[in-house]
């Protein structure tokens, strides 16, 4: 069964830094794109950001790059998200997405027939 969950979301003040994991599971596969969404208070879902299998890359969303850093180890079948400088508008439920990784950053349905896998979602709170 396929399973993403992240971990590693709370509080921190502005300023700080968070790491975020998100743990894969039951891919038939070893080589899938990776990335992370947020949605904040009354917010739309937004793609931050995301890992390319075939060749390493990652990419941005404009409201993150520079701040936050992904990466991944293939070994543990995880991906971290290291959230730095944060703002109070960072806060948001962090989400897990396995599909197809995008230039700017946002991970969508690989084809018609494979939907997004998502996780179930970590809190980051940014507050002082």
């Amino acid at each position: 069964q396929v399973q993403l969950v992240e971990s590693g979301g709370g509080l921190a003040q502005p300023g700080g830094s968070l790491r975020l994991s998100c743990s894969a599971s039951g891919f038939g596969r070893n080589y899938y794109d990776i990335g992370w969404f947020r949605q904040g208070p009354g917010k739309e879902r937004e793609g931050i950001g995301c890992f390319v299998d075939s060749d390493g890359s990652t990419y941005y969303a404009d409201s993150v790059k520079g701040r936050f850093s992904i990466s991944r180890d293939i070994r543990k079948n995880t991906l971290s998200l290291q959230l730095d400088s944060l703002k109070a508008e960072d806060t948001a439920i962090y989400y897990c997405a396995v599909g197809y990784c995008t230039v700017v950053g946002e991970i969508i349905k690989r084809s018609r027939n494979e939907p997004i896998t998502w996780g179930q979602g970590t809190r980051v709170t940014v507050s002082s």
